[in-house]
């Protein structure tokens, strides 16, 4: 827990936990993410779970974004579907711009967590302390099997884009594959929960740079390139703690597809890093 936070992240905590506290159908208010496992800074977002009144629950849900927009600063908010999430509520608050998260959530929902998060409000402190106490925290790490079951799918995804010459699709899926595939792997030998790539140049989980060969220009040969990075590094990432099984002849039939891409699409040249792109 921080010993001390940036201006506008105190004086949000302290406006929101005036709200919570003044709003009968809240039990309490946690706070999860850098606030406590450290690293928390002016560009650093605030994660609240709000814990709701069983009998409240539904009206909460119903009318969440108003109390969002009650709070001062204001600015946009949507909810939390793309991400499995649609408890969660996603703020944009300014001026100084902040990033708020607000997941509300059941009591009984602290039984089982990701994080220990700190209480900054309870009407039953003891009640919510010791019921976090007790609870199970496990962090969402995902296994051998589920990087396997997608990474040649989606560097096969990747390879189609720059057989077609769509370099913008491409270069999307290689930035997909980063997140959800290498900075994980990166995490897991470093012994630590895998949390895509955030925070990877500050915890030097890449000092090798190889990540950074991965990162494709709008150009054919680099897109190619890259792909085929992304590949060797997932292989060697795979090695750690390979898969039950894995998938057959690959990468050489992924290689083999992004040999035969071209490198001029529809009259666009590509080739080269000077190359003028003719139209």
């Amino acid at each position: 827990m921080p010993s001390t936070l940036p201006q506008a992240h105190a004086v949000f905590l302290n406006h929101i936990r005036e709200a919570v506290a003044s709003d009968e159908r809240f039990r309490a208010l946690l706070i999860g993410g850098s606030y406590v496992h450290g690293g928390l800074d002016e560009h650093s977002d605030l994660d609240f779970v709000i814990v709701v009144e069983d009998e409240c629950y539904a009206d909460v849900l119903s009318s969440r974004i108003d109390f969002a927009a009650a709070l001062p600063g204001f600015l946009n908010a949507f909810t939390g579907e793309h991400v499995g999430e649609p408890r969660l509520l996603i703020c944009l608050y300014g001026p100084p711009l902040l990033h708020i998260d607000l997941k509300f959530s059941l009591a009984s929902d602290l039984d089982q967590q990701i994080e220990r998060r700190a209480v900054l409000f309870a009407r039953d402190p003891a009640e919510i302390e010791k019921r976090i106490e007790a609870a199970v925290v496990a962090w969402p790490n995902l296994p051998s099997e589920w990087f396997e079951a997608r990474a040649w799918i989606w560097l096969h995804y990747a390879a189609t884009k720059l057989a077609r010459g769509e370099l913008y699709e491409a270069i999307g899926m290689l930035g997909f594959f980063r997140e959800q595939v290498l900075g994980p792997l990166l995490y897991r030998r470093a012994g630590k929960d895998q949390r895509g790539v955030r925070r990877l140049e500050t915890l030097r989980l890449d000092e090798e740079g190889r990540l950074a060969t991965t990162v494709a220009r709008h150009d054919a040969s680099s897109v190619r390139d890259a792909i085929k990075s992304s590949a060797a590094i997932y292989l060697d990432l795979r090695a750690d703690d390979p898969p039950l099984e894995t998938t057959k002849n690959m990468p050489e039939l992924l290689f083999e597809l992004i040999e035969r891409a071209p490198e001029q699409v529809k009259g666009q040249v590509f080739a080269t890093e000077d190359a003028t792109c003719s139209l």
